[in-house]
């Protein structure tokens, strides 16, 4: 069976919906459908009625790609308020041939959360450190090994409930079953770790349109997270005020005309605009690009204190991605107020090659890779459905507490 994976990220500006291919670790796009947000302010959902909306045009854009019908998303929830604590919980091994099997991880960890999730509170993450072996060896993945107990040492999150129902209530509205839920964050960094970055103390940065997510992992297990209300809505404004010109018209020049940083930006290279009163003006790409790395540099300056304030650990990287991070020019004015230690994390996908989209894709790694840790095949798209994409190219609201428990056990 395929690994088709379909992934929903619900943003404060855009709703987008991939539905992907793993194959050999890589993320294939198969489609992607994305849609003005409604009724979403700071992530979270503030008017459902309009937010239906959104979420039917993005499934009905990549059924009709595809032609079938997506009824299982995995989804990203909202990072606000997240807390973070460190449990352990063990059980017996209790199999004839007393050696770990991937049921035993997953009793494991049901044990570490037991009473450690408050009641206003929702499980959205459990993050495995270490397994240790009868008490004594301390092992990364324990399967196979021969034992008559199993612990574990995981890193919970949780956040709000009302990060998570509103958007599992929405999708049920249209027969859409989340089968798994993840942070933002978490799906970022699974799409840039590499092996320095597993190693050592990392910080995440997502610079998206109205806010910027600051996460700091610990070899490679998120440990904080923050966000800063500022994003590229901001340089929007500023262009928008400098120049008297409409929103669209701002967002346009900075993604196809200006770059991040002035070094390379020409004072002769112009180009004709209408502002608000009609009156077409000339914007030279140097004056443009000026306020847009004036701003860029507060923002990357809000970020390093942010990086402070959540731990006195030394950070050896800082995975930099976002929609605004596609700016041209961008790795200029991360040189220039960051140094070299840094990761400019790019999406090269085909079919979504644009930075806005590493949430999305890395949900689609982070689900795969999880399945895989378990020895399970990582799919939403069923079997049946999935013969009709290779063909073409070539519940009840009262059991939400007990889906989001099976969203980390059953799967």
């Amino acid at each position: 069976m395929k690994e088709i994976i379909s992934s929903l990220d619900i943003g404060t500006n855009e709703i987008k919906l991939i539905v992907g291919e793993v194959y050999k670790n890589e993320v294939h796009v198969l489609a992607v459908s994305e849609t003005k947000s409604k009724g979403v302010k700071n992530g979270i959902i503030v008017n459902p009625e309009e937010t239906l909306i959104s979420l039917k045009q993005v499934f009905k854009e990549v059924e009709e790609t595809l032609n079938i019908t997506i009824n299982k998303v995995i989804l990203i929830v909202p990072s606000y308020f997240t807390t973070f604590s460190v449990s352990e919980g063990s059980t017996t091994i209790t199999n004839e041939q007393e050696k770990v099997q991937p049921v035993d991880l997953v009793r494991t960890m049901q044990a570490s959360i037991y009473n450690n999730i408050p009641s206003n509170r929702e499980l959205i993450n459990i993050t495995p450190v270490e397994f240790l072996i009868n008490d004594k060896e301390k092992v990364k993945d324990p399967k196979g090994k021969k034992a008559s107990k199993l612990s574990c040492k995981v890193v919970l999150a949780s956040a709000p409930k009302k990060n998570v129902y509103t958007a599992l209530s929405l999708l049920e509205n249209l027969n859409i079953n989340v089968v798994d839920i993840c942070l933002g964050s978490i799906a970022d960094y699974e799409l840039f770790r590499n092996i320095e970055t597993d190693s050592n103390y990392s910080a995440l940065v997502n610079i998206g349109e109205s806010k910027t997510e600051v996460s700091i992992f610990n070899k490679g297990v998120l440990i904080e997270t923050e966000t800063l209300e500022i994003g590229g809505r901001n340089i929007d404004r500023d262009i928008c005020y400098i120049y008297d010109i409409p929103k669209k018209t701002a967002r346009e020049l900075k993604e196809k005309f200006a770059l991040a940083s002035k070094r390379n930006a020409s004072s002769s290279e112009t180009v004709d605009v209408k502002n608000k009163s009609d009156e077409i003006i000339k914007i030279n790409q140097y004056e443009i690009s000026e306020i847009i790395s004036s701003r860029l540099k507060e923002i990357i300056d809000l970020i390093k204190k942010q990086i402070n304030l959540l731990t006195k650990k030394e950070i050896r990287y800082i995975i930099i991605t976002g929609g605004v991070a596609s700016i041209n020019d961008f790795e200029l004015i991360l040189d220039e107020n960051l140094g070299k230690d840094y990761i400019l994390g790019k999406v090269n996908t085909v079919g979504c090659r644009h930075s806005k989209y590493s949430s999305c894709l890395g949900l689609i790694k982070y689900y795969h890779n999880k399945l895989s840790f378990r020895d399970k095949l990582a799919y939403t798209v069923d079997e049946e459905y999935q013969q009709d994409i290779l063909n073409s190219k070539k519940n009840n609201k009262n059991d939400l507490f007990a889906k989001i428990h099976g969203y980390f056990f059953d799967n």
